[in-house]
């Protein structure tokens, strides 16, 4: 199979992955992924680091195998391997600008960016240009002798509007100006692992060292450390032991520093420090502007701007949804040979239509089931695991599931950053408890005519 065919078949299982398992738990985990070789029928596949590559077959082996076998041709089985143990980068090739292991052992947070996420890529507005200016003015500051004024930059706002595009854009950016820079970029999700990890095997040290010595260390998606005492203290050490040796720093979050639900005080405000650049969501214009500069990357897909201009009215909740939507009106019209107009896009995204046309929020979830069980809406995001708090918060995610596009991890973490596990547990439990309890069957019911209005 030629490296091309490797390459494309790789691009296809991580689509498939990303779209099975939700685009958080794909950037904090698969994105990272690289195949290295096919060896008979298994797929040989590297992850950045040997904790990473354990944890992956642990937890995403079946998802990973199905996914590669579906788009590579006669594989059937995968083998994890770390990048100590191969060097590794898009179906083969060494990745661009990787930065040697951090004293003490395997490189954390070893930085495989995503080339479309570069700042030539990202399309501004009044929603966005400040965090564009912000991240832009950040990545030339690293390694020079300059004064910016500010130091973290706190990159806000909902899913899907580009903060994890500009870290990966400030992370390309000073890898190619220099390339012997020690840039560590990783979840919030995997910071907390692998501390945890590092705690159970004593290995705390190397761990502070891989990160405090970093000349740039950037966190994305802060507020899944909510209510995580022991990774909090841990979070606060490492962002002095970085600002205060004068390293850069890149937080982002779902929210302002002030409005971090379960973030100390301490954290809140050492964050608030540097510049707070918020990103709302695109208006009109920019929705046009993005999708035409996405069209203007694929040459070959022909859709007149009368579709063009319909997308960008009608999906508004955020980029990654309207990008979304103009890939799979592309893919569809591929696939049947029809042609594109505004009731051919009407039709290939009906369900996603009918999603923003009720602009149905979590939120609204959470206050009306809240509502109908007499609980106080802190109770479905609290730990406690009561039954007469557990079981409506289950019905709450479960609605969440069935009447909203939000992914897993997605609603997990809007229930007190629980694992999109959890969830997923929740959905079929109440999905069973329906058929035989039927108090229950009547309460959802209830609740959905409620909701829907």
């Amino acid at each position: 199979m030629s490296p091309g065919s490797l390459q494309h078949g790789l691009d296809a299982a991580k689509r498939a992955l990303r779209q099975a398992l939700g685009a958080e738990t794909y950037a904090s985990w698969l994105e990272p992924l690289a195949l290295l070789r096919i060896e008979g029928s298994c797929a040989v596949v590297a992850l950045p680091s040997r904790f990473m590559a354990d944890w992956v077959r642990n937890h995403f082996e079946d998802e990973v195998r199905a996914a590669l076998a579906e788009s590579l041709p006669g594989v059937t089985g995968v083998r994890f391997e770390s990048a100590c143990a191969a060097t590794i980068g898009p179906a083969g090739s060494a990745p661009a600008g990787a930065p040697a292991p951090a004293p003490g052992g395997e490189p954390l947070g070893l930085p495989l960016f995503e080339p479309r996420y570069s700042f030539d890529q990202f399309v501004t507005g009044k929603s966005n240009e400040l965090a564009f200016n912000a991240a832009l003015t950040l990545a030339s500051a690293v390694g020079q002798s300059v004064t910016v004024g500010f130091n973290p930059l706190f990159l806000h706002g909902p899913t899907g509007l580009g903060k994890t595009h500009l870290m990966h854009a400030i992370g390309q950016s000073v890898l190619a100006r220099l390339p012997s820079a020690r840039v560590v970029y990783l979840s919030a999700e995997r910071f907390m692992v692998e501390f945890l990890a590092a705690l159970r095997e004593r290995e705390t040290i190397r761990f502070k060292q891989q990160l405090r010595s970093a000349d740039l260390l950037m966190i994305d998606d802060v507020q899944f450390i909510a209510g995580k005492d022991s990774t909090q203290e841990e979070f606060f050490h490492t962002m002095n032991e970085i600002i205060g040796a004068g390293r850069w720093l890149v937080i982002s979050a779902d929210r302002s520093p002030q409005n971090l639900e379960g973030i100390e005080s301490r954290i809140q405000s050492r964050l608030a420090w540097g510049l707070v650049a918020d990103i709302n969501p695109a208006d009109y214009e920019l929705r046009l502007n993005i999708l035409k500069a996405k069209l203007a990357a694929m040459p070959a897909a022909e859709v007149p701007d009368p579709v063009i201009e319909f997308l960008a009215r009608r999906i508004v909740a955020n980029v990654r949804e309207l990008e979304g939507a103009l890939n799979r009106v592309i893919a569809y019209a591929n696939l049947t040979g029809r042609a594109v107009d505004v009731d051919f896009a009407r039709e290939v995204l009906a369900d996603v239509l009918r999603a923003h046309s009720r602009k149905l929020t979590i939120d609204d979830i959470q206050r009306r089931v809240a509502e109908h069980y007499r609980l106080k809406l802190s109770d479905l995001v609290s730990p406690r695991r009561a039954r007469e708090v557990a079981r409506p918060r289950q019905v709450a995610m479960y609605l969440a599931k069935q009447l909203t596009p939000r992914s897993l991890p997605e609603i997990g973490r809007r229930f007190g950053g629980r694992d999109h596990t959890t969830v997923m547990h929740a959905v079929k439990r109440i999905e069973a408890l329906r058929a035989q309890d039927h108090e229950l069957d009547r309460d959802i019911q209830h609740l959905k005519r409620v909701l829907d209005g």
